[in-house]
């Protein structure tokens, strides 16, 4: 139950978030909202407030912000119409719910690496790899790296961000600390093919070295945290484009990669085990992907109704209704056929798991 409840948090935050970035900016230029919606189907609980009705239904999977004459069969030519506004304008409105969504994730890795304390990997060996150049170095369990090829290192990541990148036979200048004492040694990376998280084999460079698993709890100031927050989401930016062009050029199954309502209760469940770090690390998450996917040039997506502006924009008229209606169908059947497919892979993994 408890992890039923976090994951309508999640979904009802990362909703209002959205919708809230498209009404703000409807009311700056002075369009006319007529309904703020958290969730479809009949509604629970509603109230009109000036001109906008605010509503919670039933299916707390999604929500609108419906604005005045954004439908060109009811559009009346009225100021305070979505049609009657400027190119520029009504790009805007769209445009900001998945900003606000992306900035949500953004402010989540920002609160947790400032509120809380990070645990990370000390530099210190724990053990050497049979057959790798550690051991031919005269590397020994116990002692603590300092730097590698001049640059300081005090965790675990930063040893690995330096020597994964490195080509085979890449000289490696390292100096460690044994009882007290600097000593400096020079080796050379061994190669070796792994599977990335994509399921995708790449050679990284090792020198076959293992964590002596001593932890040691950080915490980080503002600006900080501001750029960890920054490089965590830029981070999760790339390997989120990443995942869709490997889906689309079938390098990633969409079984190993789509998941709909069922698997992220899924996930949920697991992560309101871990606490509040977790939840925020998970809210971020979704948040971001959901703005990255929203932004995808597909009719009914933010991103379909940009392109759509940018090409009225090009022809310096709108489509004609009928058009319009046949884009948002086709755009609208993608979505409904991806919800299933990711509704029955969510049932198989489920199945599978009994």
């Amino acid at each position: 139950m408890f992890s039923f409840f976090v994951f309508l948090v999640i979904v009802g935050i990362v909703i209002i978030v959205h919708e809230f970035g498209h009404f703000i900016i409807a009311k700056l230029w002075k369009v006319r909202v007529d309904e703020f919606s958290i969730g479809f189907g009949p509604k629970i609980v509603k109230r009109k407030k000036h001109e906008t009705e605010y509503s919670l239904s039933a299916i707390p999977l999604g929500g609108y912000v419906k604005l005045a004459g954004d439908n060109p069969e009811e559009f009346k030519g009225k100021p305070y119409e979505f049609l009657s506004k400027p190119c520029g304008a009504r790009a805007q409105v769209i445009f900001f719910g998945p900003l606000l969504n992306y900035l949500l994730g953004f402010l989540c890795f920002c609160a947790i690496y400032l509120a809380f304390s990070t645990p990370m990997i000390t530099a210190k060996v724990g053990g050497l790899v049979e057959g790798f150049p550690a051991q031919e170095a005269d590397i020994q369990a116990g002692d603590t790296i300092i730097s590698l090829d001049g640059k300081k290192v005090s965790y675990w990541d930063d040893i690995q961000a330096i020597t994964q990148n490195k080509k085979a036979g890449s000289v490696v200048h390292m100096e460690v600390m044994r009882g007290g004492v600097s000593h400096r040694v020079t080796l050379r990376t061994k190669t070796q093919e792994v599977e990335d998280i994509f399921g995708q084999k790449r050679p990284i460079g090792l020198i076959g070295i293992k964590p002596a698993e001593e932890i040691k709890e950080i915490r980080y100031g503002f600006f900080q945290s501001v750029f960890l927050g920054a490089r965590k989401t830029v981070y999760l930016t790339a390997m989120t484009y990443k995942a869709l062009w490997f889906m689309v050029t079938g390098k990633l199954s969409l079984r190993d990669s789509l998941a709909g309502p069922l698997g992220f209760l899924y996930i949920t469940s697991k992560y309101a085990k871990e606490g509040i770090v977790a939840i925020l690390h998970l809210l971020a998450v979704l948040s971001i992907n959901l703005s990255i996917f929203n932004l995808l040039p597909l009719p009914v997506l933010d991103g379909g109704h940009l392109a759509l502006l940018a090409l009225e924009k090009i022809r310096g008229r709108r489509l004609s209704p009928r058009i319009d209606m046949v884009v948002t169908r086709i755009g609208l059947s993608i979505i409904i056929a991806l919800a299933i497919i990711a509704t029955g892979i969510d049932l198989m993994r489920f199945i599978g798991k009994k």
